[in-house]
């Protein structure tokens, strides 16, 4: 006999509500999910956690993609590793920025000087305040722990099993010097340079960005037919781009389109400048678009710059940072019609040199209007343009095909969940055309550790950087001083200056394995987590902080950060539009926790499969309520049974419920193992019904007898109940941990994760004797009487008809008489004789 179970604290009625609170307060105080650093590495499970971006609030596509995460660690758990799961706060950058400018109604002015005593006005107006950069800084740092808090006190809501003790910020010192450190190595390798070329630009926020940022929107825009002249006449061009016709500096067409091969090598004169520029052939000129002829313009799109660097043309930059066309001329194109745009913003010039044209004869006809794909930076709303300025660049194979070759094998050995996502990482390193531009012109950011030798006249010397020791790191060039000099050389010939730009934010968050592994000042605790063994994110950003992770780990390490990539879908609205703060569709999860509970939400999060878009539903919300409170119940029911318990009296139906399970065991083991923690969801559940609905209504008469077969039943209850508990513990963390208390030592989270056990029953033991109990039921009901009416009699045909366990049929269909007629049918069928 084995004893009764422990049943001290079960409630006389068991709930839902409270569970997060209670259990929360008793993790944290009990240290149930903290990392034990001293395993080794081959006992340790480490996650590269997404750090959320702190510029707001979390809505419930967070929620939906971390909980994924959080089964997968419970798993891990559960099967014996020790799982180092740290969450960090992805604070500095463009949204923070944003969100303070917004939220303190300030702006940051760089030359201004800082103000100690500087407080926002209580009530921001609709003129934002200038204020220093440092002033600037502080009110970032304040508004994200505000921010901060909120967060961790909704994730702790939702159950995440992280250790909190391993939190990090990307803004941080762990953080700075992690990425500083990073990029100084880059730069004594030759993988870090600095550049003045033409580069993406945002006018707004008066920033450069990389070709990872840019997004395509359907822009309206017209064709403008311009006529230059040529060397024997009139030659037709049609642009979009009227406005950037002073920064002309050649016309191209295909070298196989017959119409211009007389004129390549000649030159043509541009309308209203009446300035030479040369006909050239180049294999991406379009014969189809347009005239087929195109004005080169340093610059108006991408291509431009292809042709500018590739046809080695002159560069004749008319557009500012601000999105201006500048306020002088270039070299070469004559003052007088300049003078017409200069200063203007780009629609504004483009209004006045229509004009100038049509008024010139230069326009033939009128504009068409036309609907085509512009690239915008992902967070702007303005189209980007092409200016030159100097960044910094890390090298990522997109001007080096062996580099290039090297990270798309880095790809193939990862194991991806789902696997067709690796071709989204191959076609996006495969499409490179450029390397990464790591520099921003912003202010809350890690600051590039570099400063600038000035020479007599004051100006930088950008060939020879000024470089800290590792040792000093983090710095912040615009208050320290290189090695060497004096704080009062600062700025002044002879002396030195600082880099005045911060990273990119992705050029810190693709070190995040080495920021949350400490790998600037805990070499040992880096040693038992890198490279981790699971990297979970969203689909969307394989392009961003997958692919520059892997960069930045295979020049650093010659390695992968990690060996797993589990990829999230989306969460759509109604409307199946992905949910986004920018579109303004999103839902807030803290109603939904307060209303339905955290494991209601985590079930619903838990159905989304791996890499699949997922629409938010509430039905399914409560079907997790429902399944919450059902273990709750079912639980109460099994531990309230009286009596001990005897595995070795059990009968056939308890071995075919007990094998059932056995199989169901390992069909979750194996999903999990292949990070599919939606089927692993799914057969649980499944057979968790099937015990409520029919095991458990079969041997519930049995169960609270006495003898042998009444101590096998309660030994069969109480041993499913307990995998089941450990089975669903990743999913509904609240309700299990809470029916564990009533009866096992520990937390459920720390046990161990069921083995499928011996299978030596038969399931059709259960399955038919369950379909005869169904087809009683059904007769009761058509029938109009009550499920505990009498049955006079019933008899059971069909092949299966053998296998149905009688004596717990009798009992839970209150039958009088049972036999067994022979037939040859396939299942079985009861035929139903009331009294």
């Amino acid at each position: 006999m084995t004893e009764t179970p422990r049943t001290r604290a079960i409630p006389e009625r068991a709930t839902l509500d409270g569970l997060e609170d209670k259990w929360v307060a008793v993790w944290d105080r009990e240290g149930t999910y903290a990392f034990d650093r001293t395993k080794d590495r081959a006992q340790v499970y480490s996650i590269d956690t997404p750090p959320p971006t702190v510029s707001g609030s979390l809505h419930v596509g967070h929620v939906f993609s971390y909980t994924h995460t959080d089964t997968v660690a419970r798993f891990q758990r559960m099967r014996g590793k020790e799982v180092f799961y740290p969450i960090g706060w992805d604070d500095n950058g463009l949204p923070t920025e944003r969100r303070v400018q917004n939220h303190f109604g300030v702006r940051c002015d760089p030359s201004l000087p800082y103000d100690p005593s500087f407080e926002p006005p209580e009530k921001p107006g609709k003129n934002q305040i200038p204020v220093s950069r440092r002033n600037f800084i502080e009110l970032c740092e304040r508004l994200t722990e505000v921010d901060e808090k909120a967060f961790e006190e909704m994730w702790r809501r939702v159950g995440l099993s992280v250790d909190w003790s391993h939190l990090y910020t990307t803004i941080g010192t762990r953080a700075r010097a992690a990425s500083q450190r990073a990029f100084l190595r880059n730069l004594r390798r030759g993988e870090a340079y600095l550049s003045e070329a033409p580069t993406l630009w945002d006018v707004t926020f008066r920033t450069a960005v990389a070709q990872a940022e840019l997004e395509n929107r359907d822009q309206a825009g017209a064709f403008h037919r311009l006529v230059f002249q040529g060397p024997e006449g009139p030659l037709h061009v049609e642009t979009t781009r009227p406005e950037l016709l002073p920064a002309c500096v050649a016309l191209v067409a295909h070298p196989d389109d017959a119409r211009f091969q007389p004129l390549f090598g000649k030159s043509a004169r541009t309308p209203l400048f009446d300035v030479e520029v040369p006909v050239v052939a180049h294999r991406l000129a379009d014969p189809e678009k347009g005239s087929g002829l195109v004005m080169v313009c340093t610059f108006g799109d991408t291509t431009d710059v292809v042709w500018w660097r590739e046809l080695d043309l002159p560069i004749r930059a008319v557009v500012g940072r601000d999105g201006r066309i500048a306020p002088e001329a270039p070299a070469g194109v004559p003052v007088g019609p300049y003078a017409e745009l200069a200063g203007k913003t780009l629609h504004g010039a483009r209004e006045r040199i229509v004009e100038m044209l049509r008024a010139s004869g230069d326009l033939d006809g009128d504009p068409k209007p036309v609907t085509r794909p512009v690239s915008f930076y992902e967070k702007g709303s303005k189209p980007l343009e092409i200016v030159t300025t100097r960044q910094w660049y890390v090298r990522n194979g997109g001007r080096d095909e062996e580099l290039r070759r090297r990270f798309v094998e880095a790809g193939r050995r990862i194991s991806w969940h789902p696997a067709y996502m690796r071709t989204r990482y191959e076609n996006w390193v495969e499409g490179l055309n450029g390397d990464w531009l790591v520099s921003r012109q912003r202010f809350f950011g890690v600051p590039i550790p570099v400063w600038y030798p000035l020479d007599d006249a004051g100006e930088p010397r950008y060939d020879t950087p000024l470089v800290p020791d590792e040792a000093l790191l983090p710095v912040d060039p615009s208050t320290d001083v290189p090695e060497g000099y004096e704080a009062g050389r600062r700025d002044v010939p002879g002396g030195f200056t600082a880099d005045p730009d911060i990273f990119d934010t992705w050029a810190t968050s693709s070190l995040t394995p080495q920021i949350a592994g400490r790998w600037t000042d805990d070499a040992d605790l880096f040693a038992r987590v890198f490279p981790f063994d699971l990297r979970p994110q969203a689909h969307d950003i394989i392009r961003t902080w997958l692919f520059s992770t892997v960069v930045r780990s295979e020049l650093e390490f010659g390695s992968l950060p990690w060996t797993n990539a589990a990829l999230s879908g989306w969460i759509l609205d109604p409307d199946r539009k992905k949910m986004s703060k920018s579109v303004g569709n999103v839902v807030t999860p803290l109603g939904l926790l307060q209303q339905f509970g955290s494991d209601a939400v985590r079930y619903w999060a838990a159905n989304g499969r791996p890499g699949t878009d997922t629409a938010f539903d509430t039905a399914q919300i409560k079907v997790g309520r429902r399944l919450a409170t059902k273990v709750l119940n079912a639980s109460k029911f099994v531990l309230g049974l009286p009596g001990e318990a005897d595995p070795e009296a059990l009968t056939p139906l308890d071995r075919a419920m007990l094998t059932g399970l056995a199989d169901v065991v390992a069909e979750a083991t194996a999903a999990f193992e292949d990070y599919d923690y939606t089927r692993a969801l799914n057969v649980t559940e499944r057979f968790f019904w099937q015990f409520c609905d029919d095991y458990l209504e079969l041997v519930k008469q049995r169960a609270y007898g006495e003898g042998p077969a009444s101590a096998a039943a309660r030994s069969a209850l109480r041993s499913a109940l307990d995998t089941l508990l450990r089975l669903f513990a990743p999913f509904l963390p609240f309700a299990t941990e809470e029916v564990w208390s009533w009866w096992k030592e520990g937390s459920v989270h720390r046990a161990p994760w069921p083995e499928p056990g011996e299978r030596g029953g038969d399931v059709r033991v259960l399955t038919a004797t369950a379909e005869a109990l169904s087809q009683v039921r059904k007769a009761k009901s058509t029938a109009g009487a009550s499920m505990r009416a009498e049955v006079a009699g019933a008899v059971l045909r069909g092949a299966d008809a053998g296998l149905v366990a009688r004596g717990d049929l009798a009992a839970a269909g209150v039958i009088t008489d049972l036999s067994v007629a022979e037939s040859e049918g396939e299942g079985v069928t009861a035929e139903v004789v009331l009294a």
